[in-house]
């Protein structure tokens, strides 16, 4: 009696080496399709809500800082570089330890801003010189805070804030 010789699975039969090929050929499309890379990228947050911004200077990564700032705290990012704009006129700008700088000069800030998850801190680096004196207050005896929440903005107050600390000197980083 012949033996019969085992058939073939039709899973088997139907992965030609051709096919294999060309099935491989195909997932790198796929998998590129599904990347990060191909869809918008949406900004990654740290910690409390601040925007990852890689460093940089002038006002296009400041200004990717605000458009990754979540929520309310955009529109009133937008608000407090138009501000700052306004009342220093020719002021620096940068990105450092994800947050953006403002000064006078390179390299010598007078303030800077960070996201947390119910405000926006705003560090004035000589902020004890100012007056009134922000409330906000560090371990640091020169620098003061002013913290922002939701609808607590003073725009009045935070423009002469920023007039005064543009004219005092500021903070080498």
């Amino acid at each position: 009696m012949a033996s019969k010789k085992p058939k073939a699975s039709a899973k088997a039969s139907r992965k030609t080496p051709a096919r294999r090929v060309a099935a491989k050929a195909v997932k790198p499309a796929r998998a590129a399709a599904k990347s990060p890379a191909s869809k918008a990228a949406k900004p990654v947050l740290l910690s409390g809500g601040n925007p990852q911004i890689a460093k940089g200077y002038g006002d296009a990564p400041v200004q990717a800082y605000i458009a990754a700032m979540p929520g309310w705290k955009r529109d009133l990012g937008r608000r407090l570089d138009a501000v700052i704009v306004r009342a220093v006129p020719g002021v620096k700008k940068a990105v450092k330890w994800n947050s953006p700088f403002y000064g006078v000069e390179e390299s010598v800030w007078f303030l800077s801003l960070h996201v947390f998850e119910r405000y926006v801190k705003v560090t004035f680096f000589r902020g004890a010189s100012l007056r009134p004196q922000p409330i906000g207050k560090s371990k640091y005896p020169d620098v003061r805070y002013y913290d922002i929440h939701e609808g607590k903005f003073d725009e009045i107050q935070f423009a002469a804030w920023v007039k005064q600390a543009s004219q005092l000197p500021g903070e080498r980083m």
